[in-house]
C-alpha cells in the first residue's frame, strides 16, 4: 500500500485538508481499487471521547453509492492509513490546481478573480 500511495503523490496533487465539496481519492487494498468520492459531509461523532468524525461521501461510481465513515482526522487527510474489515485503505483530497497556478492567481497578496467567458 505504501508503494501505490508513493507513486500516486508523484501524479497527483493531493492537499493538507479535508472540506466539505472537496474530492477524494479513495485506495483499497483488497480488492485493489482506486475510486473518487465527493465529501458531502464532515460531522463531529460526538459519542466518543477521542475526535472522530462522520465524512459522508457520494462514491462517483456507477450508479453513484452514498456512504458514511467515522475516521479520525489523520485517517482522512491522506496522513495514515486505516483498515476497513481487515483490509488497508487510503483517503486523501485532490488539488485540481497546478502547482504554479496559485502563485499566478495572485496580484500583490490579493486574489485575482478569475473570468469565464463564453466561447461559440
Amino acid at each position: 500500500m505504501e508503494k501505490i500511495i508513493k507513486e500516486l503523490r508523484s501524479v497527483f496533487l493531493f492537499k493538507d485538508n479535508t472540506l466539505v465539496g472537496d474530492i477524494v481519492l479513495i485506495v483499497a487494498e483488497k480488492p485493489q481499487a482506486m475510486l473518487y468520492a465527493l465529501v458531502t459531509d464532515i460531522q463531529r461523532d460526538e459519542s466518543r471521547l477521542d475526535e472522530w468524525w462522520h465524512v459522508s461521501l457520494q462514491v462517483l461510481s456507477f450508479p453513484p453509492k452514498k456512504t458514511m465513515w467515522t475516521l479520525r482526522l489523520p485517517q482522512f487527510t491522506g496522513k495514515e492509513f486505516f483498515t476497513m474489515g481487515g483490509e488497508s485503505r487510503f483517503i486523501q483530497a485532490i488539488r485540481f490546481d497546478s502547482p504554479g497556478e496559485e502563485k499566478d492567481l495572485q496580484v500583490k497578496g490579493k486574489k485575482k478573480k478569475t473570468v469565464l467567458r463564453v466561447v461559440k
